[in-house]
């Protein structure tokens, strides 16, 4: 049987930084400069839900769990209580992540197409993860871009599968455009911004 992430994975560069979870203080001091894509991924999920893949379909869905729910709202709270500037908000369409977006940032994120689950893709996951990384490299002015995804996507962008311990969810990964590239500064957790 052919592994289909590992053949994505290997459509993709290797990331030049991989990463690791920031101190908390230089992730807010980074957050707070503004300018940053922030890829955050969809906070807690009820994984007792099957995910069938079939957009649309809140019950062919994993979605927010309570404490998802209770994540996102805190992590907006700790956004504007910390005054992290957020520019702009895109989510995929995938109930998870439209919600998390929807509590964490209030009404207007916007559906972008790329922003998919790598098992909701009706098309080439590869080509999405690359469009979402050349959107990583694009600047951004008055604050940050936030876009809400999911993990499969990420490990793309970045050339390498991740653990879930290493892109729980809720967590972000902060990239610095440059030069219609970008620079993989780490990762931050939501606990990490939440209990600032």
């Amino acid at each position: 049987m052919i592994d289909r992430r590992a053949l994505l994975l290997a459509a993709l560069p290797p990331a030049a930084a991989q990463g690791g979870f920031l101190p908390t203080g230089q992730a807010l001091a980074l957050l707070r400069a503004g300018g940053l894509n922030l890829y955050m991924r969809h906070a807690i999920t009820d994984r007792s839900q099957i995910d069938t893949g079939r957009r649309g379909d809140r019950a062919g869905q994993r979605n927010l769990s309570a404490a998802g729910e209770a994540q996102a709202r805190a992590l907006g709270e700790a956004f504007r209580r910390l005054g992290l500037p957020v520019a702009e908000v895109l989510t995929s369409e995938v109930f998870r992540a439209l919600e998390t977006a929807g509590l964490a940032f209030g009404p207007g994120a916007v559906i972008h197409p790329n922003l998919i689950a790598d098992d909701y893709t009706s098309g080439d996951a590869g080509a999405d993860a690359r469009a979402v990384s050349a959107l990583l490299g694009r600047p951004v002015a008055g604050g940050n871009r936030v876009l809400v995804g999911h993990i499969v996507p990420m490990g793309m962008i970045l050339g390498r599968g991740l653990s879930q311990a290493e892109f729980p969810e809720g967590a972000m990964g902060l990239f610095r455009p440059q030069a219609s590239a970008w620079a993989f500064l780490g990762f931050v957790s939501a606990g990490q911004i939440i209990d600032a």
